[in-house]
């Protein structure tokens, strides 16, 4: 089968990977156009378009702008197929170009999670289990009928980071299903429409700690933005990255945002409860352990939390 496969993220190298390695034709690689960066200004690819130019498979860049042009170049290809993971909205022109239609694999158990951020939200919301589903494309985002689905579950040590490497791990073998259904001209399953949840784009906002809420809420903001964007609050007034958190104890007496050193502790006081900080990163310094950070720490030096 000639396949067109569109992507931008690393989590979505190792499905690339799978397919080159299959017995499909990866005819094309789509993926945001490379962006000149820096005092030289060389073009820097994304994960997905590196990985590409790796392989020797043609790339197409995409800019939003060029959509005609892109679309021309997809026409002439004569694609049997797209498959496509973590990209961005595709209109109904290129939609319609593939013979048998766009498949897209999503991280999260389909209907819940619809959006940007399906990973971080399951995490947030204190989740044990999520998964992957792959699904017929349609213009409304993330509606499509279902090919197949996998559980995976999600650790008490997992974040951002390592549940995105589980799903990517699997992501091919679930694909390469899916289009074995495709060629047996199996239907796919409608998504239950009341069971719907949304997972939108995570803001920057969102990315700051309200100590005020408890320490397993905050514990899971902490897990679902790490390593990227980084949970943070201001100590010292410095902005400093949480990359790794535990409840220290569901009980708690203190005001919200009082820090307490434990000895190479640091902990801090939340509503009704205690959380440990176990990796940071200030404004300016390299990510270290907390222990690590205490030591720099002048005797007697005063500090203080403020949001």
């Amino acid at each position: 089968m000639k396949i067109v496969f569109m992507g931008n993220p690393l989590i979505a190298c190792p499905l690339l990977n799978s397919l080159y390695n299959s017995n499909h034709d990866i005819i094309s690689v789509v993926s945001n156009a490379p962006k000149a960066m820096g005092r030289g200004k060389k073009l820097k690819f994304t994960a997905v378009g590196d990985f590409a130019n790796s392989l020797n498979i043609p790339f197409l860049g995409f800019k939003s702008v060029d959509e005609k042009e892109i679309i021309n170049k997809l026409e002439e290809l004569k694609p049997d197929l797209f498959v496509v993971m973590a990209f961005r909205i595709l209109s109904n022109s290129i939609l319609s170009i593939p013979k048998l239609g766009a498949i897209n694999l999503h991280t999260s158990l389909l209907p819940k999670y619809r959006g940007a951020a399906p990973i971080q939200h399951a995490i947030l919301n204190g989740d044990k289990i999520t998964g992957i589903s792959t699904f017929i494309i349609e213009p409304k985002v993330d509606t499509g009928g279902i090919l197949l689905q996998k559980e995976i579950p999600i650790n008490k040590e997992d974040d951002f980071g390592t549940l995105s490497k589980k799903m990517a791990n699997i992501s091919g073998k679930l694909v390469l299903e899916s289009i074995k259904k495709i060629e047996q001209n199996e239907k796919p399953v409608a998504q239950n429409n009341l069971e719907v949840s949304l997972a939108p784009k995570i803001l920057k906002s969102f990315c700051l700690i309200d100590w005020t809420k408890n320490a397993e809420s905050i514990h899971n903001q902490i897990r679902a933005l790490s390593p990227y964007p980084g949970a943070y609050t201001i100590i010292n007034h410095k902005r400093t990255k949480i990359f790794k958190s535990k409840v220290f104890s569901n009980k708690s007496t203190k005001e919200p945002g009082q820090i307490i050193i434990d000895k190479q502790r640091l902990v801090v006081s939340c509503k009704n409860s205690l959380l440990e900080l176990i990796t940071l990163q200030a404004e300016g310094k390299k990510r270290m352990l907390t222990s690590e950070w205490i030591k720099g720490i002048q005797k007697n030096q005063e500090i203080s939390i403020s949001s």
